[in-house]
């Protein structure tokens, strides 16, 4: 969508930064805050969902219920204790990360209060192994400037990070503790108008003064975005989690803006069609045994699988399934997600039939037996008995609120930047008092450090970048919101090396390769400094470090001495360099004689073939141009 029909729309959007913070140890416990792929601890637990102190139950924990998960956990006794296997009550509250919260919420001009009261918020997904996930609010109000533009904070809390998940298939999902209670600070923004390029501002001059602190995680799932969207007319906010970088977020606040303008518009045609909802009794028929013949393959397997195959009508509702006001949107596919996140397939609907193998003569079956009318549509759904009911009831509760426009929910941000049903928003009943620390205060003296110690700007830190190691405004800015910041500084200090090369290859060498698919989590930072090492001693050359990237990146290699040994890397001294020259040179006489100087070029190519890796492309160049010169000289 353009610009101009964003701000038609009415889009408003709010963001809540969710930062790790760089401290020795987890909010609650004295565990290091550390990533392993070896579980020695192995635990399986079933949550469910409990009241609240009112006697509510929370909507988002319900859904999750209702899946019936089974959650299977991984810890490392290393980064993992029994605090997050719920075995233990917490430790006292890290003061690192409190004081480090205190500092940020200084930064940003927001009150702290003096006294802060931990809650338990509720989470039964399996990313917290207590059922709840525990949050302090630590200030409200305050404000973040954006080119001249004051942005609002709403509120600052400091919170335990979830686990990990490792995989969730069928009704086992898998989560590793390393991760879970690492210090999390959410910042909540007011919502702004605007389009997705001043989203994304926000959240990157944000995410600068986070960094300027210098006492932040770096790298991907380190910081988080969950971005609050609404659109004119649209009836509620929806929350899309899981945004981890900028370019995604541009892309989710479009879509989203595009997908509930679109709702709004399926809306207005439903309220204009008679549409009055679904009476449950009536218009629900088990046709399992009705459709026993049907040659579709997905109905033939749910058969096989002891499935109950459905048929709910829908009372003029023909043509709303597969109605897109704009390319993607359309109700039977926001009713294909819900359904998935029951562990079910898929539903098949009246708008695409006859399709997937479902004949006219299934269709013919299935309009007899629910009285099809003229403008009536109707669904199929085929799931295990212990599922079907919760998902029809999702199914029926979502189109009733389809007459009314977008549906208050969570959503899930993709890697394409749509988004897709993740569960109902949660409500007010979610949260409670933590019953296990005592409320923690806040001195004047803590105040007063907080105030000290507020980070330089991100202009200034950027000078200062700039300044101290001679890079251009480019270089410095790509460097200093890299996660590798901490690293590339660390590497000028201790291994003489020409620190604009370094940036170079931490900035875009690395990225390219990414960009071709490899894996940047296999490089580890030990091997990135070696490497370092290894040129600043004349080990290699500078030319064989992507070389070597590439060969870890890609899996081939574990180490840089491995790399080194499969790419067949190796430095051999200019001697050899200059009689490899010289021999080429003496190949290819006739460029010589053609181009003269300017065969260094063409020869320049053939040369680095051969030594690729192995010799700086200077010295090549030097060498080449000595020995061009001396055989046009003989010649």
């Amino acid at each position: 969508m353009s610009e101009l029909s964003i701000s038609e729309i009415g889009l408003k959007v709010g963001l809540e930064i969710h930062q790790q913070l760089a401290t020795n140890k987890k909010l609650f416990c004295n565990c290091k805050p550390i990533e392993s792929e070896e579980y020695s601890i192995k635990f399986q637990r079933k949550l469910r969902a409990v009241k609240s102190e009112l006697g509510e139950y929370d909507p988002a924990a319900l859904f999750e219920k209702s899946k019936s998960k089974t959650i299977v956990y991984y810890a490392n006794k290393e980064s993992s204790c029994l605090v997050e296997q719920d075995e233990e009550p917490p430790h006292n509250l890290d003061n690192d990360a409190k004081k480090l919260a205190l500092v940020i919420a200084k930064s940003l001009n927001s009150k702290i209060f003096n006294e802060i009261y931990p809650m338990r918020k509720t989470v039964i997904d399996g990313s917290n192994t207590t059922g709840f996930q525990r949050t302090m609010l630590i200030s409200q109000g305050g404000y973040i400037e954006v080119e001249g533009d004051k942005v609002g904070v709403q509120a600052i809390c400091l919170e335990e990070d979830a686990a990990k998940l490792l995989g969730d298939k069928g009704n086992i999902r898998e989560y590793s503790l390393d991760r879970l209670g690492v210090p999390l600070l959410e910042i909540a923004l007011d919502p702004v108008k605007g389009d997705s390029k001043k989203i994304k501002k926000i959240a990157l001059s944000l995410g600068r003064l986070l960094r300027s602190t210098k006492k932040v995680t770096r790298g991907i799932g380190s910081i988080r975005q969950d971005v609050n969207v609404s659109v004119r007319d649209g009836g509620a906010v929806v929350e899309v989690k899981g945004v981890q970088q900028l370019d995604q977020l541009e892309k989710v606040v479009e879509f989203e803006a595009k997908r509930q303008f679109g709702l709004v518009k399926i809306a207005e045609k439903l309220r204009n069609s008679g549409f009055k909802g679904i009476s449950k009794k009536e218009n629900i028929f088990d046709i399992t045994a009705n459709w026993k013949d049907c040659k579709s393959k997905i109905i033939q397997k749910a058969l096989k699988e002891n499935s109950i195959i459905k048929a709910i009508k829908i009372e003029n509702f023909l043509g709303m399934f597969g109605y897109t006001p704009f390319e993607g949107i359309r109700l039977g596919k926001e009713i294909g997600q819900l359904v998935k996140y029951y562990g079910i397939g898929g539903v098949f609907h009246s708008d695409e039939l006859p399709n997937y193998g479902i004949e006219d003569k299934d269709i013919t079956i299935v309009k007899n037996i629910l009285k099809v009318n003229q403008n009536d549509a109707f669904l199929i759904i085929a799931a295990p008995s212990s599922k079907i009911d919760f998902a029809i009831n999702s199914i029926i509760n979502r189109l009733e609120e389809a007459k009314k426009g977008v549906p208050a929910e969570t959503r899930l941000a993709t890697q394409t930047g749509e988004t897709v049903f993740l569960r109902p928003r949660p409500g007010a009943s979610r949260m409670y008092p933590e019953t296990d620390i005592p409320p923690i205060s806040v001195s004047n003296q803590e105040l007063e450090n907080a105030s000290k110690n507020i980070p330089k700007s991100w202009d200034e830190s950027l000078l200062e970048l700039q300044k101290k190691y001679e890079l251009n405004p480019q270089l410095s800015e790509q460097i200093f919101d890299s996660r590798y910041i901490e690293l590339f500084e660390k590497i000028v200090e201790k291994i003489k090396v020409n620190p604009t090369f370094v940036a170079s290859i931490l900035c875009s060498t690395i990225t390219n390769l990414e960009r071709n698919g490899l894996n940047s989590k296999l490089l580890s930072e030990e091997n990135i400094a070696k490497s370092f090492q290894l040129l600043e001693e004349g080990k290699i050359a500078k030319e064989s470090i992507e070389i070597i990237y590439e060969n870890i990146m890609s899996g081939k290699s574990q180490s840089i001495d491995e790399a080194l040994k499969n790419a067949s890397i190796e430095a051999i001294d200019e001697v050899k360099v200059e009689e490899i020259i010289i021999e080429i040179i003496e190949n290819n006489q006739e460029i010589v004689k053609n181009q003269k100087e300017r065969s260094v070029g063409p020869l320049m190519g053939i040369v680095m073939k051969e030594l690729r890796g192995k010799v700086s492309g200077e010295i090549v160049n030097n060498l080449l141009l000595k020995n061009i010169k001396k055989k046009l000289e003989s010649i």
